[in-house]
């Protein structure tokens, strides 16, 4: 007889690792026993050498669907005579390297469950099992026992308890598992919070107040979402009037995978998503049956919707009830961070929502819908939340446990956690959205004291922005290291892609704080060694208001005529402050990005002249282009160092296109196509192979893919975005990623100093 003690870290907890060990230790009669811990799960059995071997293997081969293995180590000690094999109370102490596992959709069996009338959980909108419910938004602290959840306050009836105890049952020792009986319950009330109705009339309430034209607030796993039918133009625009959301496109929920067809063009990558346990929101090409279905104003001038499905139980029920599409939009105002109590939602939506579709288990975290799309055949995560968080991106080991704080904009925070085998896990957390509001910064600081709580870490070093500005980075003021936004770009990339590097970043955005004082974005980095090299940038021109100028493309046009043109760049209607702001330089920061020659050109086009949203120009610019037009601009590069790309061939050849009445679409298609020519210029002068393509502007999907394709036929080798996103979302990964970087090059010059 032999013993061994197995140790599984990763994403073992919340999957139903401990109820499979079980099962298999009993089919194959191995003796000892199975338990979580902070660190994963542990094991011990005992039987002959052969038996044991067998029974390793299988552990690790024939895991759980939704287990994720990222170590497992063994060793053979001496027998202790178990008897029995058995689930042991979870182990409390040590350091935390279990992974907390992300929310999960609904499974197939659940939902049969809810929509069959003999079984005790028809209707009932919390059920779940051992492969899906809530994880993330539940958890309070590790191990990932009901104890440790919101689910505590809830004592299972004699039926839930029999199911979780059974080796056999699809529930066993699943946490969230509750009923009709014993668990969470629905209630409606009015905006003023009195009770309308309870449990399924409750549903059944709110479905038909959405019926008929009204606004309902519904907490759902996450927190709420504001509902309308999604065919009513009425309700859509009484939503985005009480929600001063003017024209960013909303997502809309389907009841199934067939309504996605019948509004979207669905490739089979596409369906994938909107079927996987993840079930986030799928950008994708509107069809010409959404017309009846969807209001025009739900995504004005935009060929794209998106899309999702179901992902609990009381959608499912909510959706079946609809049989059409609703709008299913963050429950907050706009630039506040996602709602998830329901008394604090009744005091913030109380004059949006005609009612509010509430529950009583409460949310420990808040977590808005992911959105992907699909680019060049794989999936690219554009906001990084519900199903995704917290699940960590692994990188080399670093010798102490890093905090960093983000951007601004689209803020994540991430937590750098060493581990074995010389590797570090650094934890994402959820979308959280702009720093704008108090609300926003409290969200923001609470997910902070979250992270480390729910991992017991104590950072030694914290990694913010260069901007000293953003919120986040005087959140930190004094504290740790400040990373340039623009090598957090491409180390985020890299960090994604498992590539340390030589590489050449190209990163592209909006804005963010240069190392020389003016604004970059249009930056080509030069990763080696532990090291950033500018290398060549878009030329700079000024921006005439600064942060005012994010909202007006009017205003970038005129910055850039003016770089070209001089007083001559005077049109009629420029109001005459903007003149004397350029021609004195007041207030006019120089900024070499990529994103404001986007709204520059949007606006010289006339397709754009003032923004509601971030990006709002650029993505009218992708959508106008005209697909038959292949040419491009000229533009030239200036042999400096670093080397300078003048754009202005580029856009004096614009100015002739508009003289001469070319569509906005030629033009649009001209300016995409010589940027994706630019990059490809511009890696062939350097001479670096591998291209990492980070930053808000590959968002832009005919940019990345003109690129990606330009660069391979060049013969480069193109890296891009995909489970962390391209925007601001993926600073903090980057953050850690270049500190790390910087941390390797630091050890190497220690190391050639120590031997001279």
């Amino acid at each position: 007889m032999n013993r061994i003690r197995i140790i599984i870290r990763g994403a073992v907890q919340g999957v139903g690792f401990r109820p499979y060990v079980y099962r298999l230790a009993e089919k194959m009669h191995v003796k000892g026993w199975v338990s979580n811990s902070p660190q994963g799960v542990l094991i011990e059995a005992e039987g002959p050498k052969p038996l044991l071997d067998e029974f390793l293997i299988r552990v690790q081969n024939d895991r759980p669907p939704r287990a994720s293995i990222h170590s497992l180590e063994f060793s053979f000690l001496d027998p202790q005579g178990f008897t029995n094999f058995e689930i042991k109370p979870s182990k409390t102490t040590g350091i935390r390297t279990a992974f907390v596992l992300p929310d999960i959709a609904t499974c197939a069996d659940c939902v049969t469950e809810i929509f069959n009338p003999t079984d005790r959980r028809y209707h009932y909108p919390f059920t779940s099992c051992t492969n899906c419910g809530p994880r993330f938004t539940i958890i309070e602290n590790l191990p990932y026992d009901r104890a440790n959840t919101t689910m505590r306050e809830f004592a299972m009836c004699e039926a839930c308890r029999e199911e979780y105890e059974n080796p056999l049952d699809r529930r066993f020792h699943a946490q969230p598992v509750a009923c009709h009986q014993c668990g969470p319950q629905l209630e409606l009330w009015d905006e003023q919070g009195r009770v309308l109705a309870g449990r399924h009339g409750a549903l059944l309430g709110a479905v038909r107040l959405i019926q008929a034209g009204g606004i309902v607030a519904v907490k759902g796993l996450g927190g709420f979402h504001l509902i309308v039918d999604a065919a009513n133009e009425k309700a859509v625009m009484r939503l985005r009037h009480r929600k001063a959301r003017e024209e960013k496109p909303l997502a809309v929920m389907v009841p199934g995978i067939q309504w996605a067809h019948e509004l979207c063009a669905v490739e089979a990558l596409a369906e994938r998503a909107l079927l996987s346990p993840e079930a986030p929101i799928v950008l994708l090409e509107r069809s010409a049956g959404a017309r009846p279905f969807v209001a025009p104003s739900i995504a004005p001038n935009n060929p794209c919707l998106g899309i999702m499905l179901p992902s609990t139980p009381l959608h499912h029920l909510l959706m079946k009830e609809m049989d059409r599409p609703v709008v299913a939009t963050s429950g907050n105002r706009s630039g506040d961070p996602l709602l998830r109590d329901e008394r604090i939602a009744l005091q913030q939506l109380g004059d949006i929502a005609d009612a509010f579709l509430v529950h009583n288990r409460p949310i420990r975290r808040h977590a808005d819908d992911s959105i992907v799309r699909i680019l060049l055949g794989r999936e690219q995560v554009l906001r990084r939340a519900r199903g995704y968080a917290p699940l960590p991106i692994t990188l080399r080991q670093s010798s102490s446990s890093q905090l960093a704080v983000g951007a601004h904009l689209k803020n994540t925070v991430a937590l750098a956690v060493p581990a074995e085998a010389r590797e570090t896990n650094v934890f994402i957390s959820q979308h959280i959205g702009d720093l704008e509001t108090d609300a926003a910064f409290s969200t923001f600081t609470e997910t902070i004291d979250d992270m480390q709580h729910l991992y017991r870490v104590q950072p030694t070093g914290i990694l913010s922005d260069l901007n000293p500005d953003y919120l986040s980075s005087q959140f930190v003021e004094g504290y740790g290291d400040r990373i340039q936004h623009h090598c957090a770009h491409v180390a985020s990339c890299m960090a994604e892609n498992a590539l340390d590097g030589p590489v050449l970043g190209v990163a592209w955005d909006s804005m963010g704080y240069g190392l020389d004082g003016t604004i970059w974005g249009g930056e080509f980095l030069l990763a080696r060694d532990g090291a950033f090299k500018r290398v060549a940038h878009l030329r700079t021109f000024p921006l005439p208001g600064s942060d005012a100028a994010a909202r007006r493309p009017r205003h970038t046009a005129a910055g850039v005529l003016f770089e070209i043109l001089g007083e001559q760049a005077w049109r009629a209607g420029d109001p005459p402050l903007l003149a004397q702001m350029l021609k004195q330089g007041i207030r006019s920061s120089r900024t070499s990005s990529a994103g404001k020659l986007f709204d520059a050109v949007a606006s010289l086009t006339g397709l754009r002249h003032e923004t509601t949203f971030e990006g709002q120009a650029a993505m009218d610019l992708e959508f106008a282009i005209d697909p038959s037009v292949g040419d491009s601009y000229p533009f030239a590069i200036q042999n400096d160092d670093p080397r300078i790309v003048d754009w202005e061939p580029m856009l004096l050849r614009i100015l002739d296109d508009l003289d001469r009445g070319a569509p906005a679409g030629v033009i649009a298609a001209r300016f995409h196509n010589t940027l994706a020519e630019i990059i490809v210029s511009v890696a062939t002068t350097i001479g670096e192979p591998k291209i990492v393509l980070t930053g808000d502007c590959f968002q832009n999907r005919y940019l990345t893919e003109r690129t990606v394709r330009r660069l391979g036929e060049t013969g480069f080798r193109p890296y891009w975005h995909q489970r962390v996103p391209p925007n601001d979302g993926g600073i903090a990964l980057g953050q850690v990623a270049a500190a790390l970087l910087m941390e390797t090059k630091k050890a190497k010059l220690l190391r050639v100093s120590n031997d001279g």
